[in-house]
């Protein structure tokens, strides 16, 4: 007679039945003349019936918001190199079909292994998305040294939020005139569509249910990380964010009041003023943690005031100095921006970047870009202010032709209504995670401090706001924080410390194993310079040693 161990997945039971069980988790089965069935089954249960899977069509009951349902496009399978491993995969493309027949498609692709370890793994976008995230990429920050989830063995999947982008790929806004397509991306609904539908696509391609379920995102995927933690707490065991851009409507204001600032004459600092400046910081604030390596780590003792860089009477006599407009204008980027009216969402302000976000001076300040900002947006502009310019015209006033510098976000006027309600959509900023935390789930929580797109102090308020709502304990129990000096948006670039950590495997020792992150250490791999990870609020203070090396630095307050 043979004996079942019943496997817990996530918060249910998985149903009896001796084959389903085995093949599902790996459930224990001792003695009987079955087991030898069970154990092919097992095997099977790894490698995708990718044939059977071309044509099928997606039930709407499959999906737990609105849909019309879908369908595979393709199915087959693919060899490739993943992370220096030669693996075979079913590389699937579907699309799940919109309400509102004018709304576009939701395209979405899995990467289906042989070889499955029974987790999946859903990726998110960045900007506005607009493409199908790449099934076979690492985590954001991951070592590349360190297999990508596939080459793991998990199931990958990801989609383009519901809207193909155009030639300016993540800048293009043009989806936010559809209602549903909106939704699709602003408030997360492609994610949970896309989640359902590669769920049910993975229990026809392998014949048994997926085990834990993974998301990892950074920007726009970081923000979409938080999403699936607030909006659907028990779908994911292990969630990873990378510099999220949670409070998207208030990013966007305080976007906006910028490129205003700098469109005015004389008021934007070109390339050559931005590696003044650059310079001119680490010269001010590099060495308060103990070592001059052009990173800055203390980013609490660093105090500069850009007046030091003041030309004669405030004219703009050059590179070597800034005019009075270029001070105001790189002071408000650095500083807090509030507007003088409510919204929707609750939130007041933006908290603006430190002087030093962006790569080095061997490239340009990315945060302000090489032009200043015009009607129309400049190409060579900053990336925020094209998506200021894109929102303008496709959310706020789904004119085309607007001039996006006509918007005041201190006095929008007969805007302000429709502000409050896009709040509602683009900023997810729920704090109450005591859901994901009943649910099991765990939260890796990490941003560059140099990162010149969405401010790292940002992170800091929504993780200050679970500390005050959650509590300090429970908080520990499943949520990690971490700031990487020096490292700037998605390492792009050459930032000051491209740093890298394989926070996959962390993860899953966590959700696993229960044990969590425990002293983890960034590699740049340009030179191999390590440092320890601190959690926020401490920062890497050099000691002793060679400073290239984790050991020479304790995390201090």
């Amino acid at each position: 007679m043979s004996r079942i161990v019943l496997v817990r997945e996530r918060s249910k039971w998985l149903p009896a039945g001796l084959a389903l069980a085995t093949a599902l988790l790996g459930a224990t089965v001792v003695s009987g003349p079955a087991t030898a069935a069970v154990s092919a089954a097992a095997a099977a249960s790894t490698a995708p019936r990718c044939a059977e899977l071309a044509g099928v069509e997606i039930p709407s009951s499959a999906i737990s918001l609105p849909t019309r349902g879908g369908r595979v496009e393709s199915a087959s399978l693919v060899t490739q190199v993943v992370s220096g491993r030669t693996i075979e995969y079913c590389s699937v493309r579907a699309a799940l079909f919109p309400r509102d027949p004018a709304a576009p498609d939701i395209k979405l692709q899995i990467g289906m292994p042989v070889g499955w370890n029974r987790a999946t793994m859903m990726f998110g976008g960045g900007g506005y998305n607009g493409t199908i995230p790449d099934v076979t990429q690492n985590v954001p920050f991951g070592r590349p040294d360190s297999p990508a989830p596939l080459a793991r063995g998990y199931v990958t999947y990801g989609s383009d939020s519901g809207h193909q982008a155009g030639p300016t790929a993540s800048l293009d806004g043009s989806f936010g005139r559809n209602d549903e397509a909106l939704r699709n991306f602003a408030a997360g609904d492609a994610l949970r569509k896309t989640h359902d539908a590669a769920q049910y696509l993975v229990r026809r391609g392998y014949g048994v249910r997926s085990g834990r379920a993974f998301f990892a995102g950074g920007s726009t995927g970081g923000r979409e990380a938080l999403v699936v933690a607030q909006r659907w707490p028990d779908a994911f065991d292990g969630v990873i964010s990378a510099y999220p851009a949670w409070n998207n409507m208030a990013e966007i204001l305080f976007l906006g009041y910028l490129a205003q600032l700098m469109s005015r004459p004389g008021a934007f600092p070109g390339p050559a003023k931005q590696t003044l400046l650059y310079n001119s910081v680490m010269a001010a604030c590099d060495g308060r943690d103990g070592v001059e390596d052009r990173i800055i780590s203390n980013l609490a003792a660093c105090h500069f005031n850009p007046r030091v860089l003041r030309c004669p009477a405030g004219a703009d006599t050059g590179p070597t100095c800034l005019s009075d407009p270029q001070i105001a204008s790189v002071a408000a980027a650095s500083s807090p921006f509030s507007w003088p009216y409510r919204i929707a969402s609750g939130e007041r302000y933006y908290p603006g970047f430190p002087f030093l976000s962006g790569a080095d001076m061997r490239t340009p300040y990315l945060g302000f870009g090489t032009t200043a900002p015009a009607n129309p947006m400049p190409a060579t502009s900053a990336y925020g202010f094209q998506y200021w310019s894109q929102w303008v015209k496709y959310f706020l006033t789904r004119d085309p032709g607007y001039n996006s510098l006509d918007v005041d976000p201190r006095r929008p006027g007969k805007w302000l209504s429709r502000i409050s309600y896009l709040s509602t959509i683009q900023d997810r900023n729920n704090v109450d995670l005591r859901p994901f935390a009943r649910s099991g789930g765990r939260l890796i929580l990490m941003h560059g401090a140099a990162d010149e797109l969405v401010s790292h102090r940002s992170t800091n308020d929504y993780y200050r706001r679970v500390l005050a709502t959650v509590g300090a304990r429970q908080t520990n129990e499943f949520m990690r924080y971490y700031v990487a000096p020096g490292a700037n948006h998605a390492n792009f670039g050459a930032p000051a410390f491209a740093a890298t950590w394989d926070s996959l495997s962390a993860l899953e020792r966590w959700v696993e194993d229960g044990r969590p992150p425990a002293r983890p250490v960034v590699q740049d791999p340009r030179d191999g310079r390590t440092r320890p990870l601190c959690e926020y609020p401490r920062w890497p203070r050099y000691h002793s040693g060679d400073p290239g090396s984790a050991q020479s630095f304790v995390c201090s307050l």
